[in-house]
């Protein structure tokens, strides 16, 4: 199995991060391999991979690109004999500074980026040889949340496409996919209207709200399309939505708390969300506690049973990946510049070092390759 890492450049520490990184998983033993440099780049923080074609998306966190204070947006041709990374096209404003994720629609049409610096979100048109194109629109978000400190205004901090098709209604109006961000300034997590050249629009409605102060960073859908489910950093929860595709809706049910009973240690703020392939377990990493938090999904109502913690094996686990099969999970500890896999129990969820681990500095995005991709 092969993955890639995004990770921040120029840090203090050594030596340092270059760029995109290639390792390879053992689908027998969960060994990685030593980290390889794919394609030398600025604080590519997070990572995406198009569903069809051999392209890798990144956004780079830059002070200014071409002249202007926003992030930079890049496309690598991913060579299938030797998994390097080569600069596809030029690179894209991402509309806004300080990008934060980036994504994909199931078509592969369009490239969704939340910029977290400034509170706002576009779509980039992707070419048929998968380069990008401009910024179609992007739109601003507005307001704040009661957290002084770090809600003083909007924050942007995910977009992510919905799973499974659209009906014939919404392709009839030239919507590709819906998206759902994350604001985690404004405690919102708005839905989008994605056409096929990249603008995106707001579904006209109540937004969805968050827990009040909770910070609304990531989103993960169930495998079946019919819940989602959002961590909140601050609030260091993880929300239960359903989601209902015909109206582009999400509906909570419930939150839970990403951290033991009683814990009374460093400051936590939640990380990443994901859901197991199997769609019976969701798991969320907390920064300071260090450690994936285990939930049993129920199925039918979406509701979430703790099953414990794992540590990740460092400090600031900026991030983690299951495999396409859910036999493993490999978390990229930011702090201590160290990957680290664990193998899933297939039965409970529950979490195992399997005794892989390798050193890389800042690494902060995990991406698994599909199947084929790369020989």
């Amino acid at each position: 199995m092969h993955l890639y890492l995004g990770t921040y450049t120029g840090q203090k520490q050594s030596p340092q991060s270059r760029g995109i990184y290639h390792l390879t998983l053992d689908p027998q033993t969960g060994k990685l391999s030593e980290p390889e440099l794919a394609a030398e780049t600025t604080n590519p923080s997070f990572l995406a991979i198009h569903p069809t074609q051999p392209v890798l998306y990144a956004i780079g966190e830059v002070g200014e690109f071409k002249g202007e204070k926003v992030g930079m947006a890049s496309a690598f041709q991913i060579d299938p004999a030797t998994a390097k990374l080569t600069p596809l096209g030029e690179p894209q404003s991402t509309g806004g500074p300080g990008p934060a994720y980036v994504s994909v629609t199931p078509d592969g049409r369009v490239v969704l980026v939340a910029n977290y610096g400034g509170g706002s979100v576009t779509g980039l048109p992707v070419n048929t040889d998968g380069s990008l194109g401009t910024p179609t629109k992007t739109i601003q978000h507005a307001g704040s949340g009661p957290n002084k400190k770090r809600q003083n205004e909007p924050h942007a901090h995910s977009i992510n496409p919905a799973p499974g098709g659209m009906t014939e209604r919404w392709t009839s109006a030239g919507i590709v996919a819906w998206a759902v961000a994350c604001d985690l300034g404004t405690d919102e997590i708005p839905v989008y209207a994605v056409q096929a050249n990249g603008k995106l629009t707001h579904i006209d409605r109540e937004t969805t709200k968050a827990d009040a102060g909770g910070g609304p960073r990531h989103t993960a859908f169930s495998p079946d399309g019919k819940h989602a489910y959002v961590c909140n950093e601050m609030g260091n929860t993880v929300t239960a939505f359903a989601w209902d595709a015909a109206k582009a809706s999400l509906i909570k049910i419930e939150s839970t708390p990403t951290l033991p009973p009683g814990y009374t240690g460093l400051e936590n703020t939640t990380a990443e969300v994901a859901v197991h392939p199997s769609g019976k377990f969701v798991y969320v990493s907390n920064r300071g506690h260090d450690s994936i938090a285990v939930f049993a999904r129920d199925a039918e109502t979406g509701q979430l049973t703790p099953a414990g913690h794992t540590p990740t094996g460092g400090s600031q686990p900026r991030h983690f990946a299951l495999s396409p099969d859910g036999r493993f999970l490999v978390a990229a500890n930011q702090k201590t510049h160290n990957v680290v896999v664990f193998t899933v129990d297939a039965t409970t969820g529950a979490l195992t070092p399997n005794g892989s681990e390798v050193r890389l500095a800042a690494p902060v995005c995990v991406r698994f390759v599909r199947d084929g991709l790369i020989k």
